[in-house]
């Protein structure tokens, strides 16, 4: 049997889980106040503090760390690298510590698992790290040289129910398949996946939008935006990414609360709800266009695929494509897990990553 214990920061939260094989035993999302966090001024300086709250947290539970034969951790933000699991190693490390821009909570992840890992001599790997960058070529190529596609979005939940559709409902294995994956929750992203590779994807900036993300622009009129004066650089970024979509237009981002207008007779609602859905059928059937409609199933999935009305609303606009599977819900610590156990197994090679300085 495999004890494997998964890591995953937050910005505000540190969750942990412990599994055997497959069968998750613990878990615990520890909360970090801000005024705790607030004295750091580099992720990194948070190590010892969220050391603690997790070695807390599993004396609490009566996880000996002796027992553990693997530790997962959420892969932080690498230089683009192919999807899998990588182990974590001096190069890993050396790297997170000396990034000072573009920096994520989730690069002290790694850094946490070998701490705990190292002297136990036991692996600690990475899967599916925000990184993951597949992208055909072509996918790539955009009107403008300077701004080529990039890819980004929750690749680890994607791929982990891409693989669940695959081996569950196709009864074949995900390098065998074409699938499309809306992730949705407060952001998304849609990935297409081609034998097991994300050859396509669109982010929470050029495709459909979202709870708290403003999709697709007419770009013109996002550059007039920018420069009219309204807006700061810091403003304009946190309006993007944080502040439009429907928090725009109805003052929250919480899909229950625009449900409980919309049963209320709020017909503007209605609509922005309507538009959303269609917005992101729109990208999935471009997605389907990069590989001749050939798809197998498009997954739903995230925090919004709970809501029956949103998915009444997207299905039928893109179910002429694929059969569609919602599997509601985000499910990273499971995901991180059932990548380490296939690596424990033989089943999956572990990549070794090299930081080219």
């Amino acid at each position: 049997m495999e004890r494997i214990l998964v890591i995953n920061p937050g910005s505000t939260s540190t969750k942990i889980a412990v599994f055997d094989d497959d069968l998750q035993v613990m878990a615990e999302t520890i909360r970090h106040p801000l005024d705790e966090l607030k004295e750091y001024s580099w992720v990194m300086d948070q190590f010892a503090y969220r050391m603690d709250c997790i070695n807390t947290a599993l004396e609490k539970h009566g996880i000996h760390k002796g027992s553990l034969t693997c530790v997962m951790a959420r892969g932080g933000l690498l230089p683009p690298v192919p999807s899998g699991a990588f182990r974590i190693n001096q190069d890993m490390i050396d790297y997170f510590m000396a990034a000072k821009v573009n920096v994520h909570i989730s690069n002290l992840a790694c850094v946490l698992a070998d701490a705990i890992a190292r002297p136990l001599g036991i692996p600690a790997m990475v899967y599916d790290p925000v990184a993951v960058d597949e992208l055909d070529d072509i996918s790539r190529i955009t009107g403008m040289p300077e701004l080529p596609k990039k890819s980004r979005g929750h690749v680890l939940n994607s791929r982990a129910m891409a693989r669940k559709c695959a081996e569950e409902r196709l009864h074949k294995g995900l390098d065998e398949c074409t699938i499309i994956v809306l992730h949705i929750g407060g952001g998304c992203s849609a990935w297409l996946l081609r034998n097991g590779r994300c050859i396509d994807c669109y982010s929470d900036d050029d495709a459909g939008f979202a709870p708290e993300r403003c999709g697709r622009l007419q770009a013109m009129d996002l550059a007039m935006l920018c420069y009219s004066g309204k807006y700061t650089k810091e403003e304009m970024s946190r309006y993007i990414r944080g502040n439009s979509g429907l928090k725009a237009y109805l003052g929250t981002s919480d899909g229950r609360e625009v449900e409980a207008m919309i049963a209320n007779g709020d017909e503007r609602a209605h609509m922005l709800y309507d538009a959303m859905a269609l917005s992101h059928a729109k990208g999935i059937a471009e997605l389907a266009a990069a590989v001749n409609g050939r798809v197998d199933s498009i997954v739903v999935t995230g925090g919004l695929a709970h809501s029956k009305l949103f998915t009444d609303m997207l299905i039928p606009r893109v179910e002429w494509i694929a059969p569609v599977e919602v599997m509601a819900g985000e499910f990273e610590m499971e995901a991180l897990a059932a990548g380490g156990l296939r690596v424990l197994r033989g089943e999956e090679q572990a990549h070794e990553f090299i930081w080219n300085r």
